[in-house]
C-alpha cells in the first residue's frame, strides 16, 4: 500500500496486545500473535497472578480508606461534643445564680419568685434537651469521681460518708463529666 492512494500502512503492536479474554476463548492458531509469542502460557499466568495482586491491593487500601473515612466522622463528632461541653461549662454559671436568686427570694414577693422559678425551668429544660444531667447528691455515698468535698461535717444524723448538703450542683455532659458537685461530707462521731 502506498502513500499515495490515501491508506495507511497499520502496525501491529505486538507488545502491548491484551490477553485473551477469560473463560475460554483463546485466539486461534493461525492470528500473528498466537505464531509470533511462543510460550504465552507463562506470561498469561504471571500476568493473572499480577492482575490478583493488584486486585487485592485495591480492594486492601478500599477498606482503609473507608476506615480513614469513618474515623475522621468519629473524631469529629468527639470534636463538636467538646467543644459543646465547653460552652456549656461557661453557662453553668448562670444556673448557679439563678439556684442563688431563687433561695434568696423565697420570702419575697411571689411575682418575682414566680418569674425566676419560670426562667430556672426553660433554662434546665433547654441544659436537658443538649443532654446535660445533674450530678445526685444529697444522701448519695461520697463518689470523689464526681464529687468534690468541701468540708467534713461531724453529725450523727446521716450515714458516714455520705453528702450531707449540696454547695455547688455538679454536671455531667452525655456521661462525661462537666464539673463535680462541691459538697459537705458527713462523718460519724
Amino acid at each position: 500500500m502506498g502513500k499515495g492512494n490515501g491508506k495507511t500502512d497499520v502496525k501491529l503492536d505486538l507488545d502491548h496486545e491484551l490477553p485473551a479474554a477469560e473463560g475460554g476463548e483463546e485466539t486461534s492458531a493461525s492470528s500473528p500473535a498466537a505464531a509470533a509469542a511462543p510460550g504465552t502460557g507463562s506470561e498469561i499466568e504471571k500476568l493473572r497472578a499480577e492482575r490478583d495482586a493488584l486486585l487485592d491491593r485495591l480492594a486492601r487500601l478500599q477498606a482503609e480508606f473507608d476506615n480513614a473515612r469513618k474515623r475522621a466522622a468519629r473524631e469529629q463528632q468527639e470534636f463538636r461534643e467538646f467543644a459543646a461541653a465547653d460552652v456549656i461549662k461557661n453557662i453553668l454559671p448562670v444556673l448557679d445564680s439563678f439556684e442563688r436568686a431563687l433561695k434568696a427570694s423565697a420570702g419575697g414577693s411571689s411575682d418575682l419568685r414566680d418569674g425566676l422559678e419560670l426562667i430556672y425551668r426553660q433554662f434546665q429544660d433547654a441544659l436537658q434537651k443538649m443532654g446535660v444531667q445533674p450530678i445526685q447528691t444529697v444522701g448519695k455515698p461520697f463518689d470523689p469521681r464526681v464529687h468534690e468535698a468541701i468540708e467534713m461535717v461531724d453529725t450523727n444524723d446521716v450515714e458516714d460518708h455520705h453528702v450531707l448538703d449540696e454547695l455547688q450542683r455538679g454536671y455531667k455532659y452525655k456521661d462525661r463529666l462537666l464539673r463535680p458537685a462541691m459538697v459537705r461530707v458527713a462523718r460519724k462521731l
